[in-house]
């Protein structure tokens, strides 16, 4: 007689359980799965940076697939939320360093919640045949939807930003971050069917082909194509080089308090740039094309101040070169995080607006009701900023540099579009004073080596407090500074024209793998249906 799957939402109760040897312990193995959910998202959180664990994520998703595997839909929520808290919450503790843990533990309460829907969801397709592509695919599913609501979306924690030191960190060049999460996802499901099925082999003596066949798929097929994905992945110059200044000013104090001291954090970058054509003109460093500031290393808006002008002014002439400044400014009514380009000879030529604000930092949702629940945090942000609505690139002394401003580096569309207008060079100008010594600045550094291979263009990331680097287009650091000192960076780096495939294909990865997750789904639930019916009758 053959055993039928149990409908959708039912427990699988095919396997042998072994039977506790007393309440006590049935007790606890009732609370096994809840635990190992969680730690599991502990040890996903362990996986990213400042750590080069990598390869963590794996043994994380084989635990998940091991708790969720053959359950309902009801206890894959649970378990899936609290997978979801054991990550986010550490990883996220950051945004709380200012403001205190209010803020921290809605945004991951909150966040978790996407993850509650994909445990649901994996519950429900584990009992599909190759159950590990569908629930990878609803992860990346997941991590879509985090990315674009609420408030334009949340993509920080995606897996793909996890993988800068990792084997599969090609694949960002293939079809970009959701094709670089899913495989590692893919990878790490695929890990705990092989185990169940070496397990299950050991116990009865038989091999199920099939089940073994979708256990070794998903784990060869990702490090198969990682592998086979490495020749995308180049630093070598297509359109000649240019030498780049990164200036890191510093400064006075860290916190939410650092904007009362803006002339002081102009000065300071003013001065590294100074400091640094005095070493230019001794012959201790390499003559710059263009030199780079952080976002926020003039929010005394130079347009409107004639002292704030004048100090750039005299900081481009020294150093003779096209700078980008990071200013705060106000025009026609609107408050703008913008990148001007300042030429030595002529000042401000050009300017790029910041694209994707950040909630509640640059601008604070459901103002009214914020303030009716806590005045202190409308304070915090009294005047909202502007959307810029055009892609960034500023040609400086002959190369394109796309613009990405700080936050909009997790967002896949504001990288992609400097490329496609032209970037030969990605600059992501950030201000992480405010988070202090905390690992974002860590996390945010990840992100831009993803870039850099997703896009194979050289990265720079000046940021006003550190850590600021330079990152070869294959996602290598080759210089990088220390955190709240003054200090420049100078190096030749190389130019790229050519789009990688993640480039041309654009969302396009990710649209596929969400019809996949909703295939799966789709094909659980109908399974389900007819198993009820056929069990009705």
């Amino acid at each position: 007689m053959t055993a039928t799957a149990p409908p959708v939402g039912e427990p699988d109760r095919t396997q042998p359980r072994n039977t506790p040897a007393s309440p006590a312990a049935a007790r606890l193995l009732r609370f096994l799965p809840a635990a190992v959910a969680a730690l599991c998202g502990v040890l996903l959180y362990v996986s990213f940076p400042p750590r080069t664990l990598w390869w963590l994520a794996l043994p994380a998703f084989a635990g998940l697939g091991w708790a969720l595997r053959g359950r309902g839909w009801k206890a894959g929520l649970g378990l899936g939320y609290l997978f979801g808290l054991g990550f986010l919450l550490p990883l996220l503790v950051w945004t709380g360093v200012e403001v205190g843990p209010g803020p921290w533990l809605a945004l991951a309460a909150i966040e978790a919640v996407f993850v509650a829907l994909v445990g649901a969801g994996v519950a429900v397709v584990s009992r599909l045949p190759g159950w590990p592509l569908w629930a990878a695919a609803l992860w990346t599913a997941g991590e879509a939807a985090r990315a674009r609501v609420p408030f334009e979306g949340f993509p920080w924690g995606k897996i793909a930003f996890g993988q800068a030191d990792g084997l599969f960190l090609p694949l960002a060049a293939v079809g970009g971050t959701p094709v670089l999460g899913f495989a590692v996802v893919l990878c790490g499901f695929g890990l705990h069917e092989a185990v169940r099925a070496a397990v299950r082999a050991r116990r009865t003596g038989r091999i199920r082909r099939s089940a073994a066949a979708a256990a070794l798929l998903s784990v060869v097929v990702p490090v198969v194509g990682a592998l086979a994905a490495r020749p995308l992945v180049s630093a070598e110059a297509e359109d000649g080089t240019a030498t780049v200044a990164v200036i890191q000013g510093n400064v006075p104090r860290a916190g939410l308090d650092f904007n009362a001291q803006r002339r002081a954090v102009l000065d300071y970058h003013a001065r590294e740039t100074e400091r640094l054509a005095a070493e230019v003109e001794a012959g201790k460093a390499d003559r710059p094309d263009f030199v780079l500031w952080p976002e926020n290393s003039s929010d005394i808006d130079p347009f409107a101040n004639a002292d704030a002008r004048a100090v750039i002014d005299r900081a481009a002439r020294a150093i003779g070169a096209p700078i980008s400044v990071g200013g705060v400014v106000e025009r026609d009514g609107k408050l703008l995080n913008e990148q001007i380009l300042w030429d030595p000879a002529k000042g401000p030529v050009d300017t790029y607006d910041k694209r994707q604000i950040q909630p509640f930092g640059e601008y604070l949702p459901l103002r009214s009701l914020i303030g009716a629940i806590n005045d202190e945090w409308t304070s915090m942000v009294s005047q909202d900023f502007s959307r810029g609505t055009e892609p960034g690139v500023f040609t400086m002394a002959g190369t394109e540099v796309g613009l990405v401003t700080c936050y909009e580096a997790a967002f896949d569309w504001a990288v992609r579009s400097e490329v496609t207008d032209g970037a030969q060079l990605i600059s992501v100008p950030s201000n992480n004073a405010t988070f202090d010594r905390s690992e974002m600045t860590y996390q945010q550094l990840a992100m831009s080596r993803v870039r850099a291979v997703e896009h194979s263009r050289t990265v720079t990331v000046p940021v006003t407090s550190g850590v600021s680097a330079i990152i070869m287009p294959d996602g290598r650091i080759t210089q990088k500074t220390g955190m709240f000192v003054a200090d420049s960076l100078v190096q030749e780096v190389p130019l790229r024209s050519s789009q990688t495939p993640a480039t041309r294909l654009g969302v396009a990865p990710e649209i596929v793998l969400v019809l996949v997750a909703a295939g799966g789904l789709g094909w659980a639930v109908a399974a389900g249906v007819r198993g009820r019916r056929a069990g009705g009758v």
